[in-house]
């Protein structure tokens, strides 16, 4: 089978979305389909919705002749009118992989009814959708009713993860400060702010936190946490590390007793399985998916977003009770058996897209 799959910018981008994408890609190939890579340069918003009159990204779609072709949601700026001009001329099906919708996140009044109509418009003009989460799907489904889909969720081995629960009690028990990871890009909706801000109200020889992502992909908020950290005097308990290789994410999550990443909204959150594998319990929010992989008091707690007061309280809970602390992190690593790997999710979405194309049409 002959795939398309659309994306802004580079495969290699390191987010959750294009990770998601970029395994899908290598997987699908290893079962034979071949993968044909379109994407479209980085723009503003605004630039990118004149994606849609884009003579040349029309004749892309087409010149390749595509069984398929998946788009990531990300891009329907580009494609929400453009997929209804191609309709009917197109001899391919298309079908978006959500990970999360831009209307999804708080927005600015004006802002949001503009989002909201250009990401309905985009969700009604493709055949079948690929989710991430049950609460994606639900999400989608609410806006736009039922379309054919999957749910298949990130695979829970990229990293290798911690196998000896003896390890996981150890660290656990060994006394000491709290060892706090947050793990993703510092950009607003990753909630990077509620977490200083909730260590602010902490003894800080109770606590140490390292920051694993880029500082560049937002550097107006990037400069504004590091104001923050400075003003609250944490500039001595707190390590970034811009981007770092999977090597050194492992080496992070391994060292490191609890991951904290309160998002104002997330769809799923790969990261919170892959800490899980190393025996971390998690705290995320209740706005999104997290609560598919997060159980509250057994491996990890949800909490509002932007709550700092009981984010607090649960970071202090898990310092003063290291036996706590233990239960949650082999209760973490018992969850992360229960997810897929990334071979199973691959299978489950090459089976759906073989579905959705005759076998005299694949090639």
């Amino acid at each position: 089978m002959l795939i398309g799959l659309v994306i802004y910018g580079d495969l290699d981008t390191i987010t959750g979305g294009y990770i998601y994408d970029r395994i899908l890609v290598e997987r699908l190939k290893g079962f034979g389909d071949k993968i044909h890579v379109i994407s479209i340069p980085w723009h503003n918003y605004g630039k990118h919705l004149l994606g849609n009159f884009s003579y040349t990204l029309a004749t892309r779609l087409r010149t390749i002749k595509p069984d398929i072709i998946l788009e990531d949601e990300l891009n329907h700026p580009s494609l929400f009118l453009l997929n209804e001009r191609l309709k009917d001329s197109r001899k391919f099906r298309i079908v978006s992989i959500v990970h999360h919708l831009r209307t999804s996140e708080t927005r600015p009044g004006w802002q949001g009814k503009i989002y909201s109509y250009v990401e309905k418009k985009y969700l009604r003009s493709v055949d079948a959708f690929i989710f991430n989460s049950n609460n994606t799907k639900s999400t989608v489904t609410n806006l736009v009713g039922k379309k054919s889909s999957v749910v298949a969720c990130p695979g829970k081995d990229r990293l290798s993860p911690i196998t000896s629960n003896k390890e996981i009690v150890e660290r656990a028990r060994k006394q000491g400060p709290l060892r706090i990871a947050f793990l993703g890009n510092i950009t607003p909706r990753k909630g990077l702010a509620t977490l200083v801000h909730a260590l602010a109200q902490i003894p800080p020889t109770q606590w140490v936190l390292v920051v694993v992502g880029s500082l560049t992909r937002d550097k107006k908020y990037s400069e504004e946490i590091l104001k923050s950290v400075k003003k609250y005097g944490l500039s001595q308990r707190t390590l970034f590390t811009g981007l770092i290789a999977d090597a050194g994410v492992a080496k992070y999550l391994r060292e490191n007793h609890l991951l904290v990443v309160p998002s104002q909204y997330e769809g799923f959150g790969m990261a919170y399985i892959e800490a899980m594998g190393f025996g971390l319990p998690v705290i995320g929010t209740t706005a999104g998916g997290a609560n598919e992989v997060i159980k509250h008091g057994i491996n990890g707690f949800l909490i509002a977003p932007n709550d700092t007061k009981n984010l607090a309280a649960h970071i202090r809970q898990l310092y003063q009770d290291r036996s706590l602390l233990c239960q949650m992190s082999i209760n973490a690593r018992r969850s992360y058996e229960e997810f897929p790997s990334w071979r199973d999710t691959a299978i489950r979405i090459h089976g759906f897209l073989h579905s959705m194309v005759s076998p005299r049409a694949t090639r």
